[in-house]
């Protein structure tokens, strides 16, 4: 290393010492704290944010409560209905996982536009007659796969490949949209294995429950776990808030940012399978605008666009609102052009109440 002007020779230990503080205090402190702050300051600031994350996620609730007032009142004799609310819990569990793994991209400071076309290129392969052959665990196994394929390429060349995550995730929906069209020539494929039917129908509710519905419950328990409970989830946090300090306190971000969207990969394999479950077969069509969703739903639930701060309880209530807005808007018949105006109005307001909560905090 060069030295400094009218320095002496070894010079650059300051420099080296600083880099070993920077990553002491880093290791020391929790993700997102100040590094340097003295304790009851950092003690303060997250008890802040998480009278804030109270906060939100209240408001989310009393939405909610809302919309469901709303429907008593416009549909009383359907939306309140048993039926429905099944529908909609069912509806909001496939877009739910995806969301799951979108939450922890984001927290990354990443974005992935690629999920609802990997959605559909994970159906697709798993409805093909081949694959059929294989019964329901061939099937399963196979929309896990693509997911995960999709998701290597995408951290390959986002971590690896020095590629930035919105152009590489772009490819990835355009190529996977692509290569499902291709493979289904244009055609729906119809599942006839019946096990795989069969966990649609009724007779597989486990009190009431539907299956697809217990599958989401348990992506979500897990996604929180991992997210607030283990190492993987604090170094999504901390490459997130500060990159350069995560790798200065020994992280390995590229292998990181390579497992998160292997991550995302994995959930949109699940949201496939789910999804051929519930409609009974594989379409090139399949999770349209699932990326839209996704984000609308992580971002209103109060994870920051911008990484470094995710919320699971968040997102779920996120995809929640959503579902239940798009039930409301089905239910008194109002155009689909509708519904995509409210959410693209919804996503800007949360990112604005964000911006303003940021720059509250700075």
């Amino acid at each position: 290393m060069l030295n400094q002007p009218g320095g002496q020779p070894g010079s650059a230990a300051p420099a080296n010492a600083a880099a070993e503080s920077t990553a002491t205090l880093t290791k020391e402190s929790p993700p997102g704290a100040s590094n340097g702050r003295p304790p009851a300051d950092r003690a303060a600031g997250g008890g802040r944010l998480r009278a804030l994350a109270d906060l939100r996620n209240l408001s989310l609730v009393g939405v909610l409560a809302v919309l469901v007032a709303v429907g008593g009142f416009t549909k009383p004799n359907e939306f309140l209905t048993t039926d429905n609310l099944q529908l909609v819990l069912t509806q909001a569990s496939v877009i739910g996982v995806v969301t799951v793994g979108m939450t922890f991209v984001i927290t990354s400071g990443g974005i992935d536009l690629s999920v609802g076309a990997m959605v559909a290129l994970a159906s697709v392969w798993a409805t093909t007659l081949a694959t059929q052959d294989f019964g329901l665990g061939g099937i399963l196994m196979c929309a896990v796969l693509v997911g995960l394929g999709c998701g290597l390429v995408n951290g390959v060349l986002i971590a690896y490949g020095g590629l930035v995550p919105f152009i590489a995730t772009l490819a990835m929906l355009a190529s996977a949209r692509g290569l499902a069209l291709h493979l289904s020539d244009g055609k729906t494929q119809v599942v006839t294995v019946q096990p795989v039917l069969d966990l649609g129908l009724p007779d597989a509710y486990v009190l009431g429950i539907p299956p697809l519905v217990m599958i989401f419950a348990l992506v979500t328990v897990v996604g929180w776990l991992v997210l607030n409970r283990t190492t993987f989830g604090r170094r999504t946090v901390a490459i997130g808030g500060n990159p350069e300090a995560a790798r200065l306190a020994g992280i390995d971000v590229k292998r990181q940012r390579l497992m998160l969207y292997l991550l995302s990969g994995l959930c949109c394999g699940i949201a496939a399978f789910m999804l051929i479950v519930l409609t009974g077969s594989g379409q090139n069509t399949n999770g349209n605008l699932y990326e839209l969703d996704a984000i609308a739903a992580a971002i209103i639930g109060g994870t920051l666009l911008s990484g470094g701060r995710g919320t699971i309880t968040g997102s779920v209530l996120g995809v929640l609102v959503f579902t239940t807005i798009t039930n409301l808007f089905a239910l008194n018949n109002l155009q689909s052009d509708i519904q995509q105006i409210a959410k693209g109005a919804i996503i800007v307001a949360a990112v604005l109440v964000q911006k303003g909560r940021t720059n509250h905090e700075g």
